[in-house]
């Protein structure tokens, strides 16, 4: 098979949660720009609406905002997905939060905005849609589900972040537990755990401890836009069609090598 095959994404449909910035921005950049038809949901519809207009020049990009740390617009997005689509090759569930506080001043509201965000929001969008999803499997080319994780839930972080950690944790062993289950729907769930790559979580790091990570990480860079839509792309074509529950950490080394 030829390597324009084996990495096509081309017409492909995907939702990515989180779609606006960061991690999200980096897989939809590469998505567009590989022929995929991308939606992109975020809180803000006008980040949403600015990114999905500057990506439609060069492709099919489409902005679906939404609060997915509710049920409500959860139920909200799927139904408006549904109008628009009979299929869904790939879900990204991306949207996250971070909070950090000394663990004497942890708030509860800290707890429970992460956790229904970053964990909650995952298994019930994942199975709003799964109806799409299968839509778009076959015993040969399964949907994609593709959940972002963090190396936080790998390693035990410098920063006081514990339902942060807690949550990627979680979206890690989640990614494993969907992955058994939903393989005999023909849908191959599997995650990503990206370290120290810029954004506007990480531009909340202390510039001491950044400079650590760095230090600390073999590859003494941080993450790159092209080093996670490369991994995105693997993750949902065909040259990864024999992986399945793997949650794979792009950190440098940062975490892995510890």
């Amino acid at each position: 098979m030829k390597i324009d095959d084996l990495f096509s994404i081309r017409g492909k449909v995907a939702l990515i949660t989180g779609g606006s910035r960061g991690i999200g921005e980096m897989i939809a950049r590469g998505y567009v720009a590989n022929g995929a038809k991308v939606y992109i949901s975020s809180r803000k519809g006008s980040d949403c609406a600015t990114l999905a207009e500057e990506l439609s020049q060069f492709g099919e990009c489409i902005p679906l905002p939404a609060d997915l740390g509710r049920m409500d617009e959860i139920e909200r997005l799927g139904a408006e997905l549904e109008k628009r689509e009979g299929k869904l090759d790939i879900l990204i569930n991306n949207a996250g939060a971070s909070w950090g506080a000394p663990f004497d001043e942890f708030p509860e509201s800290g707890w429970d905005k992460v956790m229904d965000l970053n964990v909650k929001s995952v298994f019930f969008l994942t199975q709003r849609l799964v109806k799409l999803l299968e839509a778009a499997a076959t015993p040969d080319d399964f949907a994609r589900v593709i959940n972002i994780g963090s190396i936080d839930g790998i390693h035990v972080s410098p920063i006081e972040t514990y339902s942060y950690a807690a949550s990627k944790a979680g979206v890690n062993h989640m990614t494993r537990m969907m992955a058994k289950f939903l393989a005999e729907r023909h849908i191959a769930v599997n995650g990503i755990a990206p370290g120290y790559f810029p954004s506007k979580m990480t531009a909340g790091i202390a510039e001491d401890d950044a400079k650590a990570t760095m230090e600390a990480t073999p590859m003494k860079r941080r993450g790159q836009p092209h080093d996670m839509a490369g991994i995105a792309i693997y993750l949902a074509s065909k040259a990864s069609s024999f992986v399945c529950g793997s949650v794979i950490p792009v950190d440098g080394g940062y975490a892995t090598t510890a």
